[in-house]
């Protein structure tokens, strides 16, 4: 049986946190859902929670809190099907920090998709997020983020100046865009990409790809509900490349990502109780 990993999906419970276009004529209970995929081929899912639409700004990081709470829940309601990605916010700094420290205590290690234009933020190179980052580098993270084509300048300081992490961007986008992921990824090792949302249907951009970067830093993703997960299956299989450059990218590349991140143990030892007590004892000192 062939292992298709699907590194980026929205798995939900409710209807407000399902993001399917068509929702309104065409909803899948979560147990539909899980049975959608796997008839579509797909062996394992990855991916955070969302609640399109939805204004955050009210409730704080208690919103964000929620989802991630959300996404634990279903890992255990999916039974070994799901790996779930979590949220953090800029905004909130302190909360963010604790909130890494905490999914790692329960064997998570994939932050998002992070999605700024839902959740009220924008440039993943300010500051506070930066702070975020350093954390999570602490406690070997994945971080998984929303392409922004015109941050581009953005998203390569994010990715230059933490180079432990590995950041996977989603959606290839139209042709340009793709360029720019290819260029960013040439430059650095660090940078990988799933091949959710726009780009797959443009036949042969997986082979070109491949051909220009080699197929150990791709990964299969979808984008459920919001796209169809058995075209992107046979997208990828219709593609003239190796079945290994195929294998890499439908299964192995995402197994030798997190068995490589679940090594790693967590924060130094030596530093205080966590790393975010050292960021904020510096801010109050540079006040």
């Amino acid at each position: 049986m062939r292992e298709i990993i699907d590194f980026h999906t929205h798995p939900y419970e409710t209807l407000e946190e399902c993001s399917c276009m068509y929702k309104d004529s065409f909803f899948l209970s979560s147990e539909e859902a899980k049975a959608d995929l796997q008839n579509a081929g797909i062996t394992h899912i990855c991916g955070s929670v969302i609640e399109p639409g939805r204004d955050c700004a009210k409730e704080g990081f208690a919103y964000i809190r929620r989802l991630n709470d959300k996404a634990c829940k279903l890992e255990q309601d999916y039974q070994g099907y799901y790996t779930p990605g979590f949220h953090v916010h800029p905004d909130y700094v302190r909360e963010s920090c604790e909130e890494i420290e905490r999914m790692h205590k329960k064997g998570l290690r994939l932050i998002g998709e992070l999605v700024p234009y839902m959740h009220g933020w924008s440039d993943y190179s300010n500051r506070n997020f930066a702070e975020i980052l350093d954390v999570a580098e602490q406690y070997g993270m994945i971080i998984s983020y929303h392409t922004v084509e015109k941050e581009a300048e953005q998203m390569e300081r994010m990715i230059s100046e933490h180079k432990k992490l590995i950041f996977v961007a989603a959606h290839p986008g139209q042709r340009a865009g793709y360029e720019q992921h290819i260029e960013r990824m040439s430059r650095h090792e660090n940078a990988w990409l799933d091949l959710s949302g726009t780009g797959l249907f443009r036949y042969g951009m997986l082979s070109y790809g491949v051909k220009k970067l080699g197929s150990e830093r791709i990964l299969f993703g979808t984008d459920y509900p919001i796209c169809n997960p058995g075209m992107y299956v046979q997208a990828v299989l219709h593609e003239h490349i190796t079945d290994k450059e195929r294998e890499n990218i439908f299964s192995g590349n995402a197994k030798r990502l997190f068995s490589a991140r679940q090594k790693q143990p967590g924060r130094t030892k030596g530093r205080r109780d966590a790393v975010y007590y050292f960021i904020f004892d510096n801010r109050k000192k540079s006040r």
